[in-house]
């Protein structure tokens, strides 16, 4: 191996230098804008965003206020379900529950009905993943190379579709909504669709392709804890089953929380619902079929409006106070500084 000689330099030779090229770029002498930060344009900045952020805060906690919603507990309503559901040799056997309230005034505008559920954990690491995406894409997959085990094949090696734990474990209550008038009974019309993205249903979920949809989930079975296959979700629409059903697609979106909720149905505004719920006596009947109580859940339904803001959380709003009222306060603070500093220095030049 051949070792590199450094020659020494003969008199009067320039050693070599190590200094950039006297260029703009790289002697750093590029045309640039630095801010002069003064008494006037630090204090004015202070205020400004305060004013700006209190402003939009006092705005959306004002705007999440007006949302009108209701909520209603039914885990302890429907005990009897369930004690059933607790049981899994019952899996087969329909458990039927009512609850009724009131609303004393009308809720206008669209109205939108969610789930509830409290101390259920979708954030666990392995949870999240538990899942095959290209399988959920209609494609013809090797399942076992997914990170979706347990929840795979069954022991005879038929694949489960969908496979995963999210998918086992979807949330599966019928929840009917009925408003109580005089002494007829009428169904609240309720959509089911429209409910998920549209880069849902046209990106992220697909299904499999044949000349129908049973043949294309020939040679698979449904997941465990399901009552059906996945071709059956929605008898009555085919653009809403499978894969591409909404109630299986916002499932499938894992909440980070403990206690979260889910966009269920949509009040269809006609005839007596066309401004919206009016006043008066409702029931909910739930087909009971989703278990809570091993895990020391609740179960809620809500109903609710929406505004321009979203639905009924005031955290942005808070937040925006808060950071307003912070602004303003240090602005307030900065301005005491500095006439208590003027002060002094006008005594000592005196």
């Amino acid at each position: 191996m051949k070792s590199k000689v450094s020659l020494p330099l003969q008199e009067g030779e320039a050693r070599p230098s190590r200094c950039p090229d006297n260029s703009a770029f790289k002697q750093q002498k590029l045309p640039a804008w630095k801010p002069q930060l003064t008494l006037a344009s630090v204090l004015s900045s202070f205020f400004l965003i305060g004013v700006f952020c209190l402003s939009v805060g006092v705005c959306l906690t004002l705007s999440a206020n007006s949302v009108r919603e209701i909520q209603i507990d039914y885990s302890d309503k429907c005990s009897d379900c369930s004690k059933l559901r607790e049981n899994s040799s019952n899996w087969n056997k329909e458990c039927h529950c009512s609850v009724n309230f009131m609303l004393k005034e009308d809720i206008l505008g669209d109205v939108f009905m969610y789930y509830g559920l409290q101390n259920f954990y979708q954030n666990h690491r392995r949870y999240v993943i538990s899942r095959s995406d290209a399988q959920l894409l209609g494609r013809n997959v090797n399942i076992q190379k997914s990170y979706c085990a347990p929840f795979t094949t069954y022991r005879n090696g038929t694949p489960m579709a969908p496979c995963g734990a999210i998918a086992n474990s979807m949330f599966n209550d019928t929840i009917d909504l009925f408003y109580n008038l005089n002494s007829s009974v009428i169904q609240v019309p309720l959509l089911k669709t429209g409910n998920s993205w549209w880069t849902d249903k046209n990106v992220k979920f697909r299904n499999p392709k044949s000349y129908n949809l049973s043949s294309a989930f020939a040679g698979t079975a449904r997941p465990p804890y399901w009552q059906k296959p996945a071709y059956l979700l929605d008898e009555e629409d085919e653009r809403n089953t499978g894969y591409v059903n909404d109630d299986f697609i916002i499932w499938m979106r894992v909440s980070a929380f403990a206690t979260f909720r889910n966009l269920y149905r949509r009040v269809r505004r006609i005839r007596q619902f066309a401004d919206g719920l009016p006043a008066g006596n409702y029931t909910f009947r739930i087909s009971y079929n989703f278990p809570v109580t091993k895990f020391k859940g609740r179960k809620h339904v809500i109903l609710s409006t929406v505004v321009w803001s979203g639905g009924s959380n005031p955290f942005l709003g808070i937040a925006y106070v808060v950071t307003g009222t912070a602004a303003t306060l240090a602005g307030f603070v900065i301005t005491a500084i500095h006439l208590k500093l003027r002060k002094k220095k006008t005594y000592f030049q005196k």
